[in-house]
């Protein structure tokens, strides 16, 4: 093995939304700071390569090869990834394997700035409803935080990263510091008249997503409503690290990114008890090295940063970096999707819309939040997010009409039809986990991650009530023709995941402690979905954005006194 001389004052795994936040911060706090990236280079604008096209530029129009699909056979069930206007930043599952006790959907993007470029940019803070969860009904153990910790992180990351959307003064989604919402067309508009008449915990408002809707904000502009986000946007119209985090990295000048950089381990010292670098296999040249570094910063995503945890073997950790408590693995949690209803309305044939909004309304939590909540069989609840359009011209399948009546009942809108879909709590279980398979190992000789993760009572009872509670929303305010659907899923397509080095107050109970530091590596972070102790139901990634800024804090006012010191 050849050692590289280099040494950092901080090292960050990964490139993502997590990465980019360490990366921002380390480097404006004055710390030379090395990121590390597994996959490829992507550059902000040069690389979307498809961002402006139409379906008719494609050469299949919006359907993959079936080579492609080919190469994504577990990715490709899903449908996430079928598209060819976005297929080129999802992983090959060939050349990047994975195992199953139980189907998981593991959707994954190996290049610079990870998924916060394919993210779905929803931006909600969690409350003490969430904080205190555990606690309050018994299960997993306590998140050793409340709101009043992160609160002033959620502040300082919402007013770089621009997030629009409406304050609602309600207890279960803190507000926050909005741009300018985005704005509900009349259909919508008409739900959320209605929505709240027969119970006022019912409240529906434009998704509070991480677009800049006005202000000024350092080399992005105002998001164009493309609704082509998932391309990469030439605008920086909304967050990603490629746009934002990243550059202003870059712009303190002590930055360094490597690229093709697969992390093996990290490397302990058995005299210090710290962390002394990382252990590095180049993903071209097989070449493996360490780089030093005094902290260490894992934001890989929950997956990976756990996988490189559990490969971090020494006589000091027989088990994985940081897991004297067995925990490293375990409470694998993620949201589920797939079930909801939609339906038709009349009296707004009048009416229509400009532009492609990329966001959805969002329908806050109402289960579960008082004395007073309606009773359900199931504990913690869900939020929904749906949107309403009018049918195109691909209605015509359905059509009976030829000729001129044809051409006259398609070049018209269709009707309006709205769709809300429940993204549902999922509960840390000790037995839902990730491990390491060493006897099927991956082309650079890494043991692969299998997953053994599965939804339990609790969810399953909650989304029956979704497609419900979904039908009688709708049915309440007026729509007709309401259908009820719940798709076959498996964890993983909410593309949430979390839990396996969760938080905690006991070193036997917990992997991290309240500043994301490993228990006992105290020069050792992990700031991405890892450490959530519970999921709630909100996207997660402010919440990761949050906490990666207060432990940077931490740490950087703490690197004396836990910094590994180099000889």
């Amino acid at each position: 093995m050849n050692n590289n001389k280099d040494s950092y004052d901080a090292i960050v795994i990964g490139s993502g939304i997590s990465g980019g936040w360490a990366a921002k911060e380390l480097c404006e706090k004055g710390l030379k700071t090395l990121v590390l990236e597994r996959g490829r280079k992507v550059e902000h604008i040069t690389d979307y390569t498809t961002m402006f096209d139409d379906p008719w530029d494609q050469k299949h129009r919006k359907y993959v090869t079936i080579d492609k699909m080919k190469q994504q056979p577990k990715q490709g069930r899903t449908g996430f990834v079928n598209n060819p206007e976005s297929a080129h930043f999802f992983v090959d599952d060939l050349k990047h394997p994975y195992n199953e006790v139980k189907r998981f959907d593991w959707i994954r993007g190996y290049h610079l700035g990870g998924r916060s470029i394919t993210w779905g940019r929803h931006s909600y803070r969690l409350s003490d409803l969430d904080f205190e969860a555990n606690k309050k009904d018994g299960i997993a153990v306590d998140w050793p935080v409340r709101y009043k910790d992160i609160e002033p992180w959620y502040d300082h990351v919402e007013k770089f990263i621009g997030v629009s959307g409406q304050n609602l003064g309600l207890a279960q989604l803190p507000d926050g510091k909005y741009l300018p919402a985005m704005e509900l067309n009349c259909v919508e508009q008409h739900l959320q008249r209605e929505i709240g008449k027969d119970n006022p915990d019912y409240v529906l408002t434009p998704g509070r997503v991480a677009h800049i809707t006005g202000g000024t904000f350092e080399n992005r502009s105002q998001c164009q409503n493309r609704n082509r986000c998932i391309r990469g946007c030439p605008y920086g119209g909304y967050f990603s690290s490629l746009s934002s985090t990243l550059p202003a990295a870059l712009k303190t000048g002590n930055l360094d990114v490597r690229v093709n950089s697969i992390v093996h381990s990290i490397v302990y010292d058995d005299v210090t008890k710290k962390a002394s670098g990382v252990k590095i296999k180049d993903a071209i040249t097989h070449e493996e090295f360490v780089i030093n570094a005094k902290i260490i910063f894992c934001c890989a995503s929950t997956v990976a940063s756990t996988a490189i945890l559990l490969n971090s073997t020494s006589k000091r950790f027989p088990n994985g970096m940081g897991n004297d408590s067995g925990e490293l693995g375990h409470n694998m949690m993620d949201h589920h999707l797939g079930a909801g209803a939609v339906g038709t309305i009349d009296g707004y044939d009048d009416q229509y819309y400009k532009g492609r909004r990329p966001s959805s309304f969002y329908i806050p939590r109402f289960h579960n939040l008082h004395e007073k909540s309606e009773k359900v069989d199931f504990i913690r609840g869900y939020g929904f997010q749906g949107g309403a359009s009018r049918e195109n011209w691909t209605r015509n399948i359905k059509e009976l009409n030829i000729g001129t009546p044809l051409k006259k009942e398609l070049s018209a809108p269709g009707p309006w039809r709205l769709g809300i879909m429940g993204f549902g709590e999922f509960l840390p279980y000790h037995e839902n986990k990730m491990f390491l398979d060493y006897s099927k190992k991956d082309q650079w000789g890494l043991p692969t991650v299998s997953f053994d993760v599965e939804m339990k009572d609790n969810e399953l009872k909650m989304r029956d009530n979704i497609q419900h509670k979904a039908k009688e929303i709708l049915e309440s305010a007026g729509f007709t023709n309401v259908q009820m659907y719940q798709r076959e899923i498996g964890p993983g397509l909410g593309i949430h995941e979390m839990g396996t080095a969760r938080m905690g107050h006991d070193p036997k109970t917990s992997v991290l402690n309240k500043y994301n530091q490993l228990h006992a590596v105290a020069n050792v972070f992990v700031t991405d979905g890892s450490f959530m102790t519970s999921s709630a139901c909100q996207n997660p990634s402010l919440t990761y954005m949050a906490f990666t800024a207060r432990a940077v804090d931490y740490a950087t006012k703490h690197i004396d006194e836990i910094g590994y010191q180099h000889g």
